[in-house]
């Protein structure tokens, strides 16, 4: 059985929809963050030793990190559904945008939240940030002007790995300069699994 280490508010909310969408039997064990510090709670360290979510554990493996999570179920309990096949050019751009999530485009986000917190010593920085941020969601946009997906006019895990970028932005109330990508925002959230995935998991203010 397939078990999600859920923490509330977390990237581990689109690993849950991901089991949705497979229709995959799974259980989730609930973790919340520290109410003052916001942070992940000790006890996930007993799961990995990061201590962050997503973490699934099935049978023995254990696994962390959004996107190895999703190569895991999708490869193993896909049956072909959800990615292009292997080894094709579709593929390694369909890897692309994997990794495109937490590699590129969560890096200035993450430096605006860390920095805000600085005050005016983080003016110089600002800019820089601000113009990655830009860039990213730009290269997104961009990427949806003529397709309801990223890889085209099929839903893939591509979409549901970059739907935290996607929702950061909508937080941010960013949407409004990217309206290809706003578009995209409702769509995906507007699918059932999404729905359901919201009622198994708890807080979820990104998704709101």
């Amino acid at each position: 059985m397939i078990t999600l280490h859920h923490l509330n508010n977390s990237r581990s909310q689109r690993i849950l929809w991901l089991l949705e969408e497979l229709q995959l039997p799974y259980q989730i064990v609930h973790y919340q963050r520290d109410p003052v510090t916001r942070l992940a709670p000790p006890e996930l360290k007993q799961i990995h030793p990061l201590g962050k979510s997503p973490v699934i554990s099935d049978g023995q493996l254990v696994i962390a990190e959004s996107a190895a999570i999703i190569e895991y179920l999708v490869q193993t309990y896909g049956g072909g559904q959800l990615m292009p096949k292997a080894a094709t050019p579709d593929y390694f751009r369909y890897l692309e945008w994997l990794h495109f999530a937490e590699g590129s485009a969560m890096l200035p986000f993450l430096l605006a939240l860390y920095t805000s917190r600085l005050g005016e010593a983080a003016a110089p920085l600002k800019p820089r940030i601000q113009s990655e941020i830009s860039n990213y969601l730009s290269y997104l946009d961009q990427a949806l002007v003529k397709h309801d997906y990223l890889m085209g006019d099929e839903f893939s895990a591509a979409d549901i790995q970059n739907s935290f970028v996607a929702e950061i932005a909508q937080a941010r109330q960013l949407l409004d300069f990217f309206p290809n990508l706003a578009s995209y925002t409702a769509r995906f959230q507007a699918r059932p699994a999404y729905q359901r995935a919201l009622q198994k998991g708890g807080e979820y203010t990104l998704g709101a």
